[in-house]
């Protein structure tokens, strides 16, 4: 199914991104908090993985937050090394990518599943999903270029290379493809 298709890949884009910044942070550097109130790249990976776990576990059957979640752990300093944050990144995302594996059909994205007791259809849901773990992704991202500052690998176009960027795109032929192909063919 061409939809879910392009879903599975704005995941997927999403994940590489948070994996890309993880690559280029020392594991003192996935701890390091702005202050006692802001969340550290392990604290945001822990909360996104609960968060997935949750929302994705018999998502076609349970309601998407269950009674085992505790969401308030989920922001506070659990994860204690490198490993670990990789094991509970990998473990939330394989979570939703074996649920979208589940959707076969157009209608299957009309079938209404619940949030909090809330309908919704589960192009809703997913929908819901995309904006809130690339909002935290972008979080990750940030602290990662804050921390490396000069030292940043960019993840998308590098500043002042967009005439480049864009001249390598313009001489190309036309083609119709999803946006992400690019950037998952690199690391396939």
């Amino acid at each position: 199914m061409n939809v879910i298709s392009g879903i599975i890949k704005q995941f997927d884009y999403y994940k590489l991104l948070g994996e890309k910044t993880f690559s280029q942070l020392s594991e003192k550097e996935l701890f390091w908090q702005y202050n006692e109130n802001s969340n550290s790249i392990a604290i945001i990976v822990n909360h996104i993985s609960g968060n997935m776990l949750s929302r994705w576990t018999d998502f076609l059957t349970t309601d998407g937050e269950k009674d085992w979640r505790n969401r308030d752990e989920e922001f506070e300093d659990n994860i204690h090394s490198k490993t670990e944050l990789i094991d509970k990144w990998e473990q939330g995302w394989k979570c939703l990518f074996d649920a979208l594996q589940q959707i076969k059909t157009d209608e299957d994205l009309q079938q209404i599943i619940y949030i909090r007791n809330e309908g919704h259809t589960v192009l809703e849901a997913i929908n819901r999903q995309l904006a809130h773990y690339p909002y935290h992704i972008g979080q990750i991202v940030f602290i990662g270029k804050m921390l490396k500052n000069d030292e940043w690998n960019s993840l998308s176009i590098p500043k002042n290379k967009s005439a480049d960027y864009n001249q390598t795109k313009f001489s190309s032929d036309r083609k119709t493809q999803h946006f992400t192909d690019e950037f998952l063919k690199e690391e396939k």
